[in-house]
């Protein structure tokens, strides 16, 4: 899990991702001789700070976001939420600004406006992430920021053996989205690829537990095509995977603007679920990472 860590503990909030674009472009390009393929590595210019990499003949992409959700410093001791975070008072903030790092608190006025305590003004714009604290016992895997820096280890791991797919690293998700218009018309027009897995972090429900497999959603806020998704439980039952099959009426993914592009992909969200979403302690069951890991491999075989 030494991996999983250093991604759980790289600051990345939506619009700052440059340091995770950063780190992975030097895990990718010292391990990818390791690699059953090395892939074609696209970034920079016309991707802002997006990553794509394409493996052989590719005829479906994971997505995996790169941001995550946190703090904007606003003016005074104010903040503005970044995606959704859940946090109590006294959660541990970190940055850094032109004055030095930063380790703060958070605090809440009488009307739930969202502050910080630290003992000099922070420079206004700066971003804020939780502190990380990760845990790792034998079941669990506990910390910020499984979502979705554990749909990018999925990713890099099944990366590993990967002969033909593209693997696409996408910003802002927690925060609206953007980028995945821009990334689908440049996969389907380069290799017209037209499917896609959504390589991502869903929550624990009363119908989705920890420990029986990873989730597979049949609909979210945004309804999928259900042609394809029987085609992934086939291979998921096919090669004896555990799964759960999630139907929920919220929350999206990088798969509603793939849905809203004006290219006809057929997507579906296929992650473990978490305890805890959005704040300081996401819990996944290691059983559940392991057939995420597991199905990604064999759908990219065979879809």
């Amino acid at each position: 899990m030494k991996l999983l860590q250093q991604l759980c503990s790289i600051p990345g909030t939506s619009g700052h991702e440059s340091a995770v674009k950063d780190f992975l472009l030097r895990y990718i390009q010292k391990e990818k001789k390791n690699w059953k393929v090395k892939p074609e590595i696209f970034h920079g210019d016309g991707f802002q700070d997006c990553i794509v990499l394409k493996f052989g003949k590719p005829r479906t992409a994971i997505f995996a976001h790169m941001d995550s959700v946190g703090f904007t410093v606003r003016y005074f001791n104010q903040l503005l939420s970044v995606g959704s975070p859940d946090a109590e008072i006294g959660t541990k903030l970190v940055g850094h600004d032109k004055q030095g790092p930063i380790e703060c608190e958070l605090d809440f006025d009488k009307d739930q406006h969202a502050l910080y305590k630290f003992g000099r003004p922070i420079e206004r714009g700066t971003p804020l992430s939780y502190k990380i604290d990760f845990k790792d016992s034998k079941d669990y895997i506990e910390t910020a920021y499984l979502d979705d820096r554990l749909g990018i280890y999925t990713a890099l791991k099944v990366a590993e053996k990967l002969k033909d797919g593209v693997i696409v690293f996408s910003c802002w998700e927690e925060h609206g989205g953007g980028t995945v218009p821009y990334l689908a018309k440049f996969i389907y027009e380069s290799w017209n690829v037209k499917q896609a897995l959504i390589s991502d972090i869903t929550w624990i429900t009363d119908g989705v537990q920890h420990g029986k497999g990873v989730a597979i959603s049949l609909r979210d806020r945004n309804i999928p095509r259900r042609e394809f998704i029987d085609r992934i439980i086939n291979i998921a039952e096919k090669h004896k995977v555990p799964y759960q099959l999630e139907v929920e009426g919220m929350g999206s993914s990088d798969g509603g603007e793939l849905q809203r592009t004006s290219y006809p992909f057929d997507w579906c969200f296929v992650g473990a679920a978490e305890l805890h979403p959005h704040t300081p302690h996401e819990k996944v069951h290691k059983k559940d990472i392991q057939s995420m890991i597991d199905l990604y491999e064999w759908a990219m075989k065979e879809l």
